[in-house]
């Protein structure tokens, strides 16, 4: 069994879409970024990557590319599941953190959990999402950023006899 580790930061904007684990969350402002910006997915992304010894997004979907303008979350979360087949991994669990002051998550966070383990191909029960505020400090806690942290434990697939 192998582990690694994710974080990821984007500035709002409020004329983008906002999306956490591939969820669409109505009403709150979106983030800036190169992709469709999901801080969820790109840390849950980079803890896999980081488990697995395969470097970090930037190296496989870089922000310099303009054909991965736009690119959705899904997308990236399906090349990293090729790179983990490819490597022979399977996904254990991922536990992952939203810090943010608004919107609240609870209302979305069964949705996100269901949209994260569907887009990485584990059980729900293998997903964890939490939500965390920054008490009003630094610019998550001024609601000009939303941070997002992830840990995902990946290990040998067994063989199918």
């Amino acid at each position: 069994m192998r582990a690694g580790t994710g974080w990821d930061i984007h500035r709002t904007n409020p004329d983008r879409t906002l999306f956490l684990g591939g969820v669409k969350i109505p009403g709150a402002a979106g983030l800036a970024g190169h992709s469709d910006a999901d801080v969820l997915v790109h840390a849950v992304v980079d803890a896999l990557l980081g488990a697995a010894g395969l470097g970090d997004i930037g190296e496989h979907f870089p922000d310099t590319d303009p054909e991965l303008a736009g690119i959705s979350g899904r997308a990236i979360a399906s090349g990293v599941i090729a790179l983990l087949g490819g490597a022979g991994l399977r996904i254990v669990n991922i536990d992952c953190t939203v810090v943010l002051e608004t919107p609240k998550l609870r209302p979305h966070k069964e949705a996100i959990r269901a949209s994260l383990a569907e887009m990485f191909h584990v059980a729900i029960g293998a997903v964890n999402v939490k939500a965390k505020t920054c008490e009003g400090l630094g610019p998550v806690g001024r609601g000009e950023a939303i941070e997002a942290r992830a840990v995902a434990l990946v290990e040998k697939a067994k063989l199918k006899t």
